[in-house]
């Protein structure tokens, strides 16, 4: 009899240079986390930076934290003291130069990582989490957590922490975690007052530090993962790193004590991470294309801009209509791109282009579908009803970077483009560049460097066009593979 599956587990595997974090749901990956010592997450980092440059006509400022890029800091994300919160809408915000001048220190936090050519995104409202609570040191008040959906137990953790803040007297806001359903006054108070520490810490830290340097950076990954992804839900936390487990093992004793029984050390000879094929699975969230069990299959192309998904119902020809077959392809497709959309971590704008469906309720179901599917994403995310023109967009909080960007570069033949100059295209290429040779020096024959595939094709469908070259110039060609020559790479020497 096989061993029940775990509802959710978390494993942590742990490598010198790099760790890695898996959530799982039913034995099947959901989300996946990378951090790598030369390439630490900047996210939730707070900085004493200073003010680079003032733009009044986008509303925000540049400040240089001592990283490659200056961050960007919005007027809406800088606080005020006598508002103390930030305006929603951009008219209502005053002048940025009323707020900031070049030259200023200010204390900023980074709310999301560098992303592409794009320096961090930058606020003042800076805010400390912890296990149930997010400290706002600079704001006011109590709020509770969406996910937190029992009236009653809202209003006792609404009630129990503005009492905790009122007898306190300490200024500052709480924002109440969803893990904190269910705890003890006593579990939510300790937490306050370990957040209320740590706050008085980095003020005191950001007094002494220069400017351009951090003054408080996150938990690392395998000890941030029993903070922010640990729920009811998760049974196990597997950890491959004797030392990790122990340094868990230790923030657990202190912060955690209810999920330290959930820690295990993972001692058997087959890596963690081939456990339910999780290696293969991050392999397959790197491809464009996913194969859906039906036959049909979905193409994910990730832009600057946005992320487009299309579905297809490819080879699937299991049901009695075209429509039937549509309906139930696409309803597979929404449960596929819900956990593709986390494990991928795409963030920003999504546009899915589902199959045409005819019947309004094939579309309201297959719409519904995909909401419940999103229903345990971490990230906050929006869903718009289906457009016009059959496209459901949506958007999805983009905090760090996607696992593309962090496991791939840019391919270094096509720099990115995802395709490259066919055969034919480069033997043009080759006609053009030999006659505007000819037209500019004297030589004796020509020599031309190129791929084998590009040789062949020379020798072979356009060797009339060669010829009639050869008689344009006057001048022999002669034709040289080069192994080591790109398809869409060539050299013409003149000899």
């Amino acid at each position: 009899m096989s061993e029940q599956l775990p509802k959710e587990e978390i494993l942590v595997n742990v490598t010198p240079r790099e760790v890695r974090a898996a959530l799982l749901e039913n034995g099947v990956l959901q989300e996946v986390y990378v951090e790598r010592a030369a390439r630490r997450g900047l996210n939730s980092n707070i900085y004493k930076g200073r003010v680079s440059r003032v733009l009044p006509g986008m509303q925000a400022a540049f400040v240089d934290i001592g990283l490659e890029r200056t961050g960007f800091l919005h007027a809406s994300d800088i606080f005020r003291q006598n508002v103390g919160e930030p305006s929603v809408e951009a008219r209502e915000l005053p002048d940025i130069r009323e707020l900031v001048r070049e030259g200023a220190e200010v204390l900023v936090q980074v709310v999301k990582e560098p992303l592409g050519n794009k320096g961090a995104r930058l606020t003042t409202f800076i805010t400390l989490p912890s296990r149930y609570l997010v400290l706002l040191p600079n704001g006011a008040g109590v709020g509770v957590s969406a996910r937190i959906e029992d009236a009653a137990e809202r209003d006792r953790l609404r009630q129990t922490l503005e009492n905790i803040l009122a007898a306190d007297g300490r200024p500052g806001g709480v924002i109440v975690r969803t893990a904190a359903e269910g705890a003890s006054e006593e579990s939510l108070k300790a937490d306050l007052e370990f957040l209320q520490k740590l706050a008085s810490a980095v003020q005191d830290q950001c007094r002494k530090a220069p400017v351009k340097t951090v003054i408080h950076e996150d938990l690392p990954l395998p000890v941030r993962v029993l903070r922010d992804l640990v729920t009811s839900d998760v049974e196990r936390i597997l950890v491959d790193s004797e030392a990790d487990f122990h340094q868990m093992k230790s923030f657990t004793a202190r912060f955690l004590p209810e999920i330290e029984p959930m820690l295990e050390l993972y001692t058997r000879q087959r890596p963690i991470f081939d456990l339910h094929g999780i290696e293969d699975e991050i392999k397959k969230a790197l491809d464009r294309s996913i194969h859906l069990k039906s036959g049909g299959y979905i193409i994910f192309d990730q832009t600057e801009a946005m992320t487009t998904v299309d579905v297809n119902t490819g080879g699937y020809v299991g049901h009695r209509n075209l429509e039937e077959t549509i309906f139930r392809t696409n309803l597979e497709a929404a449960v596929t791109i819900a956990r593709q959309l986390r494990l991928r971590n795409l963030g920003g704008i999504i546009i899915i282009d589902f199959i045409d469906m005819e019947e309004d309720e094939h579309r309201r179901r297959v719409m519904q579908v995909l909401e419940q599917s999103m229903v345990r994403d971490h990230a906050r995310h929006q869903i718009t009803p289906v457009s016009p023109l059959g496209l459901v967009e949506m958007t999805r909080k983009r905090t760090r970077e996607s696992l593309q960007h962090i496991l791939c570069e840019d391919c270094p033949n096509c720099n990115g483009r995802g395709f490259v100059m066919t055969p034919a295209t480069v033997c043009f290429e080759i006609f053009r560049e030999i006659i505007r040779q000819h037209r500019q020096f004297k030589f004796d024959e020509i020599l031309v460097l190129a791929h084998q595939d590009i040789i062949e094709l020379l020798l072979a469908d356009e060797s009339n066009g060669l010829a009639e070259i050869e008689a344009q110039t006057g001048k022999a060609i002669r034709l040289q593979p080069e192994s080591l020559y790109l398809r869409d790479q060539f050299d013409v020497v003149l000899i």
